[in-house]
């Protein structure tokens, strides 16, 4: 009997998903629940399993298909692996076995006899001869350059001078040497280094240009980020915060923290915290604007910016108000891991109400972050440098990162934005304050 392969619900909003890739060939013997199809969503990429185990018979929709919701993507023959192998069992036991070009290997057990002049003095190589086969020498050096396919100007070549030329592919017919007789020195193709460089991998392999279609995951992301520009009155203000305490803080409670958590003391952490202080006191930063409406909602889901290799994804960790330090570095690990593994669900990317976006694990300093919409603020933060800092009237050096808070001016106003980002400049550098709540 056979069972379909259905495109399964996908969740809110979403109707269709373009079918990535098989996972399993038509004919393939299947598990139930093992994934057979990868399906990709504007939002997430999924698997689909098949329903029982068997044999994959059909495949109904090819490889970058768009499909809707409900669509027959397959069949899966139940049961029929079972008698494809008493069918291939009964080929193996037939007698005709020379017809089908089965043909028994032996292995020889025979070992090769090794014979040593003892009457000669001199060394003498050892030499293995087989009954059946020609005897094979082994001597204690190997000439590589008898190996190696000379062109006759490269073996006149000095051994350092062959060496780089073997090594770079140097063409050194058009080599003008400036050696005794034009010989061609090592320090005349150092100077060459460089100047005939060799086209890079992707254009010997695809040419002068490729072209290539976009995921609907990369369509969604610069359809949302432009809508972004396009409806919110974008504005970005920017601070700077010294992370001496918090890095102090981290560093003499690592060791304590990981041992009973078992998960590191990360900088995000601290900075989802002293987020979440912030909104609590400015409500508008927390809010949405819904046709002539704002929202404001008293939960804070804080929404994280996760690069892979198929693009960026913006999962949420909920509640974070509600979470520990711990709790919040558990949630980071494990949503990052199945964001780069393609597994994350629906769930996992809806409800967020603030974003955090880290461009300083790449090596950013400064940047604008774009809206992550329908949400009306997101931080930026940028990597930890070095600098000259004026502190009670001498400069001294600390560790200070740049920060960026874009947000929507139609609910936000000028004060609110620089009061919010100041809010957590101050959290960060004096984090007792997130354990006092002030």
């Amino acid at each position: 009997m056979s069972e379909k392969i259905l495109v399964p619900t996908l969740g809110e909003s979403i109707t269709e998903a373009t079918v990535s890739k098989w996972l399993k060939n038509k004919g393939d013997k299947v598990e139930a629940d093992e994934p057979v199809v990868e399906l990709e969503t504007d939002k997430v990429n999924l698997e689909v399993p098949s329903p029982v185990s068997g044999i994959l018979t059909e495949i109904n929709s090819k490889d970058g298909e768009v499909v809707e919701v409900g669509a027959l993507l397959g069949k899966v023959l139940e049961k029929a692996s079972e008698k494809l192998n008493k069918i291939e069992i009964k080929k193996v036991e037939s007698k005709s076995l020379k017809e089908n070009n089965i043909v028994n290997l032996e292995v020889s057990s025979k070992k090769p006899k090794v014979f040593n002049d003892k009457n000669d003095q001199e060394e003498k190589p050892l030499v293995l001869i087989d009954e059946d086969e020609a005897p094979f020498v082994l001597t204690d050096e190997v000439n590589e350059e008898k190996t190696l396919d000379l062109k006759p100007e490269e073996q006149t070549l000095p051994p350092s001078v062959r060496k780089i030329v073997l090594e770079n592919k140097i063409d050194i017919s058009s080599i003008k040497g400036t050696g005794k007789d034009g010989r061609i020195l090592k320090g005349d193709l150092i100077g060459l280094m460089g100047v005939q460089p060799q086209p890079s991998e992707r254009k010997i392999k695809f040419g002068q240009e490729e072209r290539i279609k976009m995921t609907r995951l990369r369509l969604t992301i610069a359809k949302r980020l432009k809508q972004a520009q396009d409806n919110a009155a974008l504005l970005t203000t920017f601070n700077e915060v010294d992370m001496s305490n918090v890095m102090k803080m981290r560093k003499e409670n690592q060791e304590d923290f990981q041992s009973r958590y078992e998960i590191k003391l990360g900088f995000m952490s601290f900075f989802v915290k002293a987020c979440v202080l912030a909104l609590k006191s400015f409500p508008a930063v927390n809010a949405e604007i819904d046709g002539e409406h704002i929202v404001y909602k008293n939960y804070y889901n804080i929404s994280f910016a996760v690069g892979t290799d198929k693009g960026l994804v913006v999962p949420v960790i909920k509640n974070a108000d509600e979470l520990s330090f711990a709790d919040i570095e558990k949630n980071i690990k494990e949503i990052s891991e199945k964001a780069k593994d393609g597994k994350l669900s629906i769930e996992d990317l809806q409800g967020g109400t603030f974003t955090i976006s880290n461009g300083g694990v790449y090596g950013s300093m400064l940047s604008t972050p774009i809206l992550n919409l329908p949400q009306s603020g997101i931080l930026g933060m940028h990597n930890i440098i070095e600098r000259p800092v004026v502190v009670d009237g001498d400069i001294i050096i600390r560790p200070i990162m740049y920060l960026a808070f874009s947000y929507d001016h139609r609910i936000i106003d000028g004060k609110e934005s620089v009061s919010f980002l100041k809010m957590i400049k101050e959290n960060i550098e004096d984090p007792r304050r997130l354990f006092l709540d002030i």
